[in-house]
């Protein structure tokens, strides 16, 4: 039984850099009964003539007449989707030929999944690869599947996985409106209240250059989306494990915001940035400037070789 799959390709003027890798990786998967909806968010380049230049007719193209943010573009590919699972494929990440029909085996082909898996690898510009996360949570509860996140067993990202349409659209679809977690918030929601399955093998590629939003957005806003992402899996878990649920989780986010902040060139831009990150997340963690003054110098050392 081959059910239907959108993989939607929201896009915004990648018609000369990414967007033909990403819908190649689309058109080409060997699982067929698919179906491919672009959402052009009024480009100025052309991406039309990229698109309809693949002449396959499982392509459904759409322009719309002004920008309307990712969230709002995210949203109206869900609104287009006739497949039973819904795949949101940045247009400039990649899936593996296979993927689609990898999903579908490990399910089964059932239709009540609310997510299906798969491990990830991070790829760079030119399609190097920086590293690969396989997906470890097999089997685990929805805490636990949680704390793998926090522990690196797995990572969540959108290209690695396929959301059950109905139950995605039953829950509000992608938001909060803005929230740079969009992403994470639906897939902590559908596996705790409608399961999922987990592919240990690695089959889509999220792309890190430059160009993506991550580095166009302020480290505040991550934070704070950090925190409200943090308060929605702590709603999700066993109340009893909760407060050290929240303290781990605490102390992963607050490790990706410094990792956002040591982006930052100006030095002391960077300084105020790494303390605003401390401020935020309860001063649980010393930024890595304070860290290494206090514990990488000479005086240290010394007390820590008298107290051996």
């Amino acid at each position: 039984m081959h059910l239907l799959v959108t993989i939607a390709i929201p896009t915004y003027n990648r018609a000369d850099s990414y967007l033909r890798h990403a819908l190649s990786s689309a058109v080409e998967q060997t699982y067929t009964n698919i179906e491919i909806i672009v959402s052009d968010n009024c480009s100025v380049d052309n991406t039309e003539d990229v698109v309809k230049g693949f002449n396959d007719s499982r392509i459904r193209y759409f322009k719309q007449k002004e920008n309307i943010g990712p969230w709002k573009n995210f949203n109206f590919c869900l609104q287009q989707a006739n497949g039973i699972y819904f795949l949101v494929l940045s247009d400039d990440d990649l899936i593996d030929n296979d993927f689609i029909d990898a999903c579908m085996k490990a399910a089964k082909y059932s239709t009540n999944i609310g997510i299906i898996r798969t491990g990830t690898r991070v790829i760079d510009s030119q399609e190097v690869v920086l590293r690969t996360r396989t997906n470890e949570v097999v089997g685990l509860s929805t805490e636990n599947f949680f704390r793998g996140w926090f522990t690196k067993k797995t990572a969540f990202y959108p290209c690695s996985t396929l959301f059950n349409t109905e139950k995605l659209r039953e829950i509000g679809g992608f938001g909060p409106e803005n929230n740079l977690f969009h992403d994470g918030f639906v897939i902590v929601k559908l596996a705790a209240k409608f399961g999922r399955i987990d592919i240990v093998d690695v089959k889509a590629s999220f792309r890190k250059h430059l160009d993506e939003i991550t580095f166009a957005v302020k480290v505040k806003d991550w934070c704070r989306d950090s925190l409200l992402l943090l308060d929605s899996m702590c709603e999700l878990v066993s109340e009893e494990y909760r407060e050290t649920f929240r303290e781990e989780g605490m102390q992963f986010f607050i490790r990706i915001n410094y990792n956002r902040t040591k982006r930052i060139e100006s030095p002391f831009k960077r300084f105020i940035t790494y303390m605003m990150v401390f401020k935020m997340f309860n001063y649980k963690c010393l930024p890595p400037p304070l860290r290494n003054l206090l514990f990488r110098n000479p005086v240290f050392s010394l007390l820590k070789s008298i107290k051996r």
